[in-house]
C-alpha cells in the first residue's frame, strides 16, 4: 500500500496522541510513504506550539525535530506545481476545505492516481472534513482504529 499523511498524521508519528499506533502500524507497512512539501512546516510548527502551550518539554521537542528529520529523508516529498495548487483551489471550494488541507487533498488524489491499482493507496488524515472530501473522490482513507 503507498500511504499519503497529511500533517495531522505526520505529527501522530512523533507525538502520543490518539490515533499515533494506526498511524505507526501504517508506516511500518506501507511501500511508500508520501506527503507534500508544505508538511515541514506545519509540523515543525505544530511542534512549536505543543512547547508553547506545554505538551512538551525543551528536551522533548529537540528529539522530536530530530526523529522528525530523519523520517523526512525516507518520505516521498511532492513539491508545489501550479496544476496541484489549482486543483487544491477547486477542491477548496468544492469541499470548503482550508487551504492546505485542500492542497494536501490535491497531493493525496495525484499520489493516488500515480498508484494505479484498487487498494493501493491510503490517506492518512485527522481532518473530518479532509476524510470525507476524500472519501467523496474515492480515495480510501487509513482505518484509525
Amino acid at each position: 500500500m503507498i500511504l499519503y499523511l497529511d500533517t495531522s498524521a505526520l505529527v501522530k508519528m512523533f507525538a502520543d496522541e490518539p490515533g499515533a499506533p494506526a498511524v505507526r502500524s501504517a508506516v511500518t507497512t506501507a511501500e511508500g510513504c508520501f506527503t507534500h512539501l508544505i508538511a515541514y512546516a506545519e509540523t515543525r510548527a505544530a511542534f512549536a506550539k505543543a512547547l508553547r502551550v506545554g505538551r512538551e518539554t525543551p528536551a522533548l521537542l529537540v528529539e522530536h525535530k530530530r526523529e522528525f528529520e530523519t523520517f523526512w529523508k525516507s518520505l516521498g516529498v511532492l513539491v508545489p506545481d501550479e496544476g496541484v495548487v489549482r486543483r487544491a483551489g477547486d477542491l477548496a471550494e468544492q469541499f470548503g476545505l482550508r487551504g492546505y488541507d485542500s492542497v494536501h487533498l490535491a497531493a493525496a488524489e495525484q499520489v493516488y492516481n500515480a498508484a494505479g491499482r484498487p487498494g493501493a493507496f491510503a490517506l492518512a488524515a485527522y481532518d473530518q472534513r479532509l476524510l470525507a472530501s476524500a472519501e467523496a473522490l474515492g480515495l480510501q482513507v487509513l482505518d484509525h482504529d
